[in-house]
This record gives C-alpha cells, sequence and structure tokens, in this order.
C-alpha cells in the first residue's frame, strides 16, 4: 500500500501519515503522528499539506467540561472517490494546457536535456511518460528485471495504456533475461518481438522514442534516466534497426 500510495504523489512519510488517519477513528494530529511514527511537529506539517491536497479534512470538534470549552481538532481522511474525481479534473486542466507548455518549451532552448529519476516510482514514471510519445516506439527491454522493477501489474496497466493510444512496439530481449511463452508479438497487444543473438544480455531496458529515449535499471541500480536529444534518439534508432536485423523473430507457440 505505501509504494501505490508514493507512486500517486506521496511521499513516505505522507503515506504513512494518510493510512494512519484511514486507520484510526478521528484521530487528532498527535495520534496520527504516533500512529505513523512520526514526531508531533512533523506531523502537523504533513496534515496541512495533505488537507491542502484533499486527501484528509481537518476538523474543530468542542464539548463543554466544567463549565468551559475545550476544543480538539481531529483529522478524517477523504472519500477516495472525490480524490479520483479531483485528479481527474486536474488531468483535464492540464491536458487542455500541455500544447501550450509543450510549445514554450519547445521555443525556449533546443538544447538537449537530461532528467535522473530516482528509486521504483522514478522507474514507473519514465516508463508511462513514453505513452505519450509518438508511434511507434522502439524498446530493447530485459523482461524478469521489469517484472520486478515497476512490477508485472505496472507492465499490465503499459501494454494497456499502448493500446488505448494505438501505439505499437517493435521489441528486441535477450532470451537469457525472457519468460517463458509470454509477450510473443501480438496483434491485439500491438507488440512486434525479436530474440536478441545469445550472449547480448540486457539488464537494463532502453525505449526509444523521435526524439527521446528512456533508459531503465534493474533493481540493482534503481534507477531511470530520461534523454532528450534528436541527435542521440537518432543515433539510438541507428543501432535499434542494426540489432532488430541481427535478432530472431518471435515464433509463438503453435506456429
Amino acid at each position: 500500500m505505501l509504494e501505490e500510495l508514493e507512486q500517486i504523489g506521496l511521499d513516505p512519510k505522507e503515506a504513512r501519515f494518510y493510512l494512519a488517519v484511514l486507520n484510526l477513528d478521528r484521530p487528532t494530529v498527535a495520534e496520527a503522528a504516533q500512529s505513523a511514527d512520526l514526531t508531533r511537529t512533523n506531523g502537523y506539517d504533513i496534515a496541512k499539506r495533505l488537507a491542502r491536497r484533499g486527501f484528509i479534512t481537518v476538523t474543530e470538534t468542542g464539548d463543554r467540561a466544567g463549565g468551559g470549552r475545550r476544543t480538539r481538532t481531529v483529522l478524517t481522511a477523504n472519500d477516495p472517490q472525490v480524490l479520483l474525481d479531483e485528479w481527474q479534473q486536474r488531468k483535464r486542466a492540464l491536458d487542455a494546457l500541455m500544447p501550450r507548455l509543450q510549445a514554450m518549451r519547445a521555443k525556449s532552448s533546443a538544447h538537449p536535456r537530461a532528467r535522473y529519476l530516482e528509486g521504483a516510482s522514478g522507474i514507473r514514471r519514465a516508463l508511462f511518460e513514453t505513452l505519450d510519445w509518438s508511434n511507434p516506439l522502439l524498446g530493447i527491454l530485459s523482461m524478469r528485471d521489469l517484472f520486478t522493477v515497476p512490477g508485472h501489474r505496472a507492465m499490465e496497466e503499459y501494454i494497456a495504456g499502448r493500446r488505448e493510444r494505438g501505439l505499437w512496439l517493435k521489441v528486441v530481449r535477450s532470451p537469457e533475461k525472457d519468460l517463458a511463452d509470454d509477450w510473443h508479438s501480438s496483434a491485439v497487444d500491438l507488440r512486434e518481438t525479436r530474440f536478441a543473438p545469445p550472449g547480448m544480455v540486457f539488464t537494463m531496458t532502453m525505449i526509444i522514442g523521435e526524439r527521446t529515449v528512456a533508459a531503465l535499471s534493474s533493481r540493482g541500480e534503481n534507477f531511470a534516466m530520461m534523454i532528450e536529444s534528436q541527435e542521440y534518439a537518432d543515433t539510438q534508432r541507428n543501432l535499434f534497426e542494426v540489432l532488430w536485423h541481427t535478432s530472431q523473430p518471435d515464433q509463438p507457440a503453435g506456429e
């Protein structure tokens, strides 16, 4: 659960605090912080951030005791459906704004750019960014490593995303790093598969787009790199074509 919450944008402390609020009955900030193994000071800061983002609601309650009035601040986790609605609204606004932002960015500089993304969440983010690239994608994939990070479910979601967008993937894989009888060439999954010559073992996944290349490491190094450069992408495409023509076409079972 913590990993999934990190994938939607919460840092580890925020994720632990949010789960504490979900599991407790209208806790105070101090109670939620203690359950999440955080200091009270951190708890107040995180509660403010989560409230601003719509994950929780902060409510002042009061009761009368001994003729006086005592107030108590309690936290309530909002309905997850509300969060989904908010994310969808933000996505619609971002989709409308994206063409203008991309046009401004293209005008601002023609220099290459490189981004380093750390950890499993960074690898997943880099992978799913390629869904917005043009057709087709070229890939050198290490399936065993991808099934470890970002994981089997993420890969299923990625394939579904390609299908929705009509995005084909030409992919070369290492037999030594592959999965038995799985992920064959498929018109349904928009995938054309070939296998590299014996001895060519790829532990790093590379997806090549029109102007950007995504490099995804194994869990051992646990990072992703996005390199935006026309010359670099052109070079990687040419190298891919050399590898493609020396690789063995896929032969699905039964053919």
